[in-house]
């Protein structure tokens, strides 16, 4: 039996399982936050998710609109300010992914969310680095998710918010005491990983119904493809059924709350 399931859906589920339950995550807001929970209540139960704001082991019931929420802090371990979240778990090493969203990304899987355009007459200014450039320096790995369109995937970002790997792809040869990087790039598409050698990204699995056309006409770079693709496999009816009733419990939440 298929199941219907929408692009969304199969993004949200894939990144969900690039997660597992030993990991300590450090999540961004927005499409990282839906995964890292996912997981959380499906197979990844003992996953301990940390925010940027300083709250430990968080379990929250439904997603967060920004670092700030409350539900963050009232189902945490405990809550520690953000100068020791970044000072003594991030730097101190014990962060083994950081999950991250961006509005921009290149092929050396560098980020942009600080401004499109022109730094100095910018078309549209972006909400900034956050915790994203010391994340993507500290966390041991990073995870990345992203809609896939032409407008995301650039061949240079306009600014280099966060480093991936640099302009060359070389920004992390010889560095020391600095984690590995992006490591996996989930999409609506498929899913991207850095070559071992070059640091550009390639596609590694298709989602299903996607061509590798798709992948092309959505990617302003001359994409890459493995030698042996694979199909991502679809979602199970179980992570569905967790998944949309997440969201619809987020969407009733922040609606009694207007």
């Amino acid at each position: 039996m298929s199941l219907d399931f929408t692009s969304s859906e199969m993004m949200s589920v894939t990144a969900a399982r690039a997660l597992t339950n030993g990991m300590t995550c450090f999540v961004g807001i927005g499409l990282p936050s839906e995964a890292a929970n996912l997981a959380r209540l499906t197979h990844a139960p003992d996953i301990t998710l940390i925010y940027e704001s300083g709250t430990l082991e968080t379990k929250p019931d439904i997603l967060p609109l920004s670092i700030g929420d409350g539900e963050l802090c009232e189902s945490a371990l405990t809550t520690v300010s953000v100068p020791e979240m970044f000072r003594y778990w991030l730097q101190g090493g014990h962060i083994s992914v950081g999950f991250l969203g961006t509005a921009q990304i290149d092929r050396y899987a560098n980020l942009n969310t600080t401004l499109i355009g022109d730094y100095r007459a910018p078309k549209v200014r972006l909400p900034g680095g956050g915790g994203a450039p010391e994340i993507a320096t500290n966390a041991k790995e990073v995870f990345i998710t992203v809609r896939h369109s032409r407008r995301t995937f650039v061949k240079d970002v306009d600014f280099l918010t966060t480093v991936g790997f640099g302009r060359d792809g070389k920004a992390r040869d010889n560095v020391p005491n600095i984690g590995r990087g992006p490591t996996i790039v989930i999409t609506d598409l498929c899913i991207l990983k850095p070559d071992p050698e070059t640091k550009e990204l390639v596609v590694h699995l298709l989602h299903p119904n996607v061509s590798r056309e798709d992948v092309i006409n959505a990617t302003g770079w001359e994409v890459r493809f493995a030698d042996t693709l694979e199909t991502t496999p679809a979602p199970t009816t179980a992570e569905l059924k967790v998944l949309r009733r997440l969201k619809a419990r987020t969407t009733a939440h922040h609606a009694s709350q207007h």
